[in-house]
This record gives C-alpha cells, sequence and structure tokens, in this order.
C-alpha cells in the first residue's frame, strides 16, 4: 500500500466518537479518529514497511503517526530521525507510542540521556518514559546507572512539566521494582518527594502513588516467587534413563 491509499483509509475508519475521546486526551485537531483494533488491523495487514512509516509520519495526521510507530522498523530508524520525530510530539498519546518504539532502537540509551534533560514536556516525557523502559528491560545495566537518575527525580520533578512529572514517576517506580537494592533507594525518593501532582484534563486517569506501587508490585513477585520454589520442591526428581 502506499501512503495516500492508507490516509484514504484511515480516513473511512475515524469516527466523530472517537475524535470526540481523543480530544479529551490532548490530541489536536490533525486526526481522524482511528480506533486501535482498527490501527492493529491495519499493522497486522502491512505488517513492517519503514518506507511508508516514514511517509505516514510525514503527513502530520495523529492517526496515522500512530500507525508509523507500528509498522516502522526500530533496527533501521536513525538517530537523526528519532530527533526529529520526539520534537514533533504535541500530545501524551503519540508520546507514550513513540517512546514504546524508540525503546526498541539501538539509540534508546543514547536519546534517553539526552532527551530526560530536555526542558520541553513532551521530549522530556519521551525520555524519562526510555528510562524506565530501560530499567524493566535491560538487565546489562548496573544499578549504579540509575542512581544519578533518583538524584535528578528527588531534586527536580516537582518543578518539570506535567507529563514530564509524570513519565519521572513512572521511571521511579520502573527504577524501584528493578531489583531490592534499588528498591529502597527509590523508596527513599518516593517518601521524600512526596505526592506528584499531574492534570490529567478530562480524564480518569490517575497518577500512581510510588512507595504503594513499588511495595505491591515487589510483594506481588515475592509471592509469585515462593509459589515457584513450592511447585519445584513438590515435583518428584528425575530418573537417569537407563
Amino acid at each position: 500500500m502506499d501512503s495516500r491509499a492508507v490516509l484514504r483509509e484511515l480516513e473511512a475508519l475515524g469516527t466523530a466518537q472517537n475524535r470526540k475521546v481523543y480530544a479529551r486526551h490532548g490530541v489536536g485537531p490533525e486526526m481522524y479518529g482511528v480506533s486501535y483494533a482498527h490501527l492493529g488491523a491495519l499493522k497486522k495487514k502491512i505488517k513492517t514497511d519503514h518506507a511508508l512509516a516514514l511517509e505516514l509520519w510525514a503527513s502530520g495526521n495523529h492517526d496515522a503517526r500512530l500507525l508509523a510507530l507500528m509498522i516502522a522498523d526500530p533496527a533501521r530508524i536513525s538517530a537523526r530521525e528519532l530527533d526529529a520525530w520526539v520534537k514533533a510530539l504535541d500530545n501524551y498519546v503519540i508520546t507514550e507510542a513513540f517512546s514504546r518504539f524508540a525503546a526498541q532502537t539501538p539509540h534508546a540509551r543514547a536519546k534517553m540521556e539526552k532527551w530526560t534533560r530536555a526542558k520541553g514536556e513532551w521530549v522530556g516525557e519521551a525520555g524519562w518514559s526510555l528510562l524506565g523502559a530501560l530499567a524493566l528491560n535491560d538487565p546489562s545495566l548496573p544499578d549504579a546507572y540509575f542512581q544519578p537518575y533518583l538524584q535528578i527525580i528527588a531534586a527536580d520533578i516537582h518543578r518539570r512539566k506535567n507529563r514530564t512529572r509524570y513519565a519521572m514517576n513512572n521511571a521511579l517506580i520502573a527504577i524501584g521494582v528493578r531489583n531490592a537494592s534499588l528498591q529502597k533507594a527509590a523508596l527513599d525518593v518516593a517518601r521524600a518527594i512526596g505526592p506528584v501532582e499531574v492534570d490529567h484534563g478530562e480524564t480518569n486517569c490517575k497518577t500512581p502513588d510510588a512507595v504503594t506501587y513499588i511495595r505491591k508490585t515487589s510483594a506481588h513477585r515475592q509471592k509469585q516467587g515462593a509459589g515457584e520454589k513450592t511447585k519445584q520442591a513438590q515435583r518428584p526428581p528425575r530418573h537417569p534413563a537407563r
């Protein structure tokens, strides 16, 4: 499919009700209002098509950009293209989708280190979302890698812009559930900063309490680990084949 055909299909799939809902979440007028179910079906149909993704992103349409992030090849995106894309972010819906994509690219660490220093709300959100993704998914990083970011969160979170604060709080949680050592450090920071205020606009979204979330997640993992050990202990020993 070429980009013009995809845009025509997206326009046909959009609904007024979806446009109304997405607008409440901060999406601007450049959208068709396509459901995620239809976007997922298009992704399945197109599969990976990096050239098409670049054209869809260039259209400036919100739905087209969401689809672009679904079909783009994270191994082929350049660092320069990521920097151009991040500057175009203008709402948290597209920023969250962009961050999930950027986390899969070979540039994730470098961009996180750059974007977490940004003053802009959406670039900052993308950077801190990447940090959270690294904390959850990259076991190669030592604890010391995350310590400076805990210090930044402790010192700056209440001075950062709205959605950047939200992403910083989520990154704090992600670091806190990484392992026992970082859990203690993250809990100390969470207690020190107290509640994180985020304006979620006309939605029912809420900001998770970091202390509560870290404790619950850690307790759940401990329970799962204990259950697995019990299952292993109850398994009959395997006898060597004769």
